[in-house]
């Protein structure tokens, strides 16, 4: 993954992203579009509706229009780009597509949407059969809640990844334990030794991983060398509790692992010992409550030893009340509808 694509898909189902509502599915559900994995295929595979697709497919149109499909964002964030991915969709893809957005608080319904203020971060644009066309997107400045796809007149789409910068509501952090290290907070890994199998941020998503892959796991190492990661809290804080999950991870876990904190506003300050080298088990979910609340951090590396899988980390704590500030200051800038362009 390189540039945008490297950030977080705001949209992916095991994010909580959902296809709330769609102008046709005749053929291949909506719900498809933010399957995780990538678009599969297999020919010949034929149901009452026709060939099977992983996607998203319409119905012909015969009497004008267009077909859409509007998609509430499992993190609200700044979308930095978006993917329309047509993968199989040969001689029935849409000749084009464009993408809105729009900020809606709450639970809002479809048909409550109709009168939110959407904005274009995808022109209509021409796409290809069996092709992932990657767009930047043309508003960055804001957080978007909910998009909406388009595609003219008609097809199959199979998959929509919408990359972004999560950006929590902080109605639900200030003055509350949270999860420190959860991406739908704002974390994110920013460094890692070894991304062989799975990529360090799926330790920060939400829920129980189902199966080893929705975890990281690292390559076999062979130099006597161990595997890290640094990841970038949610906001600067005091770290309560640590919980280092292996959960799918039978033959593969780390033997034992290691937690330090990082104070980044301090650059010359040593790292601090949150929790020493620690035996871990297989397949477990480890819970540490600290022995007393660390200093204020805002970064903090996990050190596997030698190398392996995590499934989930958390970081149980309270945010510094600074931190609290900035994140209620920076959610009211960006969620604060700019006036209308001369």
């Amino acid at each position: 993954m390189t540039g945008f694509t490297a950030l977080p898909d705001l949209a992916v189902r095991t994010l909580g992203g959902s296809v709330t509502a769609a102008s046709d599915e005749s053929f291949a559900a909506k719900e498809n579009l933010l399957n995780p994995w990538a678009p599969a295929f297999r020919p010949e595979t034929f149901g009452p509706k026709g060939q099977e697709y992983d996607g998203w497919e319409t119905a012909r149109r015969r009497g004008g229009g267009h077909d859409w499909a509007l998609i509430r964002l499992g993190l609200p964030g700044r979308i930095i780009g978006v993917v329309i991915d047509t993968a199989w969709f040969k001689g029935n893809f849409p000749p084009h597509a464009s993408v809105e957005a729009c900020f809606a608080d709450g639970h809002p319904t479809p048909a409550e949407l109709l009168d939110a203020d959407w904005v274009e971060i995808v022109p209509k644009s021409p796409l290809e059969g069996d092709t992932a066309h990657a767009f930047a997107a043309a508003e960055t400045g804001r957080v978007f809640t909910h998009v909406r796809l388009s595609m003219f007149p008609d097809g199959g789409i199979a998959r929509l990844r919408v990359h972004g910068d999560a950006v929590p509501n902080p109605e639900f952090l200030t003055g509350l334990t949270a999860d420190l290290a959860a991406l739908e907070n704002g974390a994110r890994v920013v460094e890692c030794s070894d991304m062989f199998y799975s990529s360090p941020d799926n330790m920060l998503h939400p829920g129980t991983a189902r199966n080893q892959a929705e975890g990281w796991e690292t390559a076999r190492r062979r130099d006597g060398g161990h595997d890290w990661a640094l990841i970038r809290l949610a906001a600067p804080g005091v770290i309560r509790l640590a919980e280092i999950d292996t959960t799918n991870l039978k033959f593969n876990a780390p033997a034992g692992f290691a937690l330090s904190g990082f104070d980044d506003r301090r650059p010359s300050a040593p790292p601090l010992t949150l929790i020493p080298r620690t035996r871990l088990q297989p397949d477990t979910r480890h819970r540490f409550r600290l022995p007393s609340p660390s200093p204020e951090v805002t970064s903090v590396r996990l050190d596997i030893h030698p190398d392996g899988g995590i499934a989930r980390l958390r970081l149980l704590g309270d945010l510094a009340p600074d931190a609290e500030r900035d994140l209620i200051a920076r959610w009211d800038a960006l969620t604060r509808t700019p006036p209308p362009r001369a």
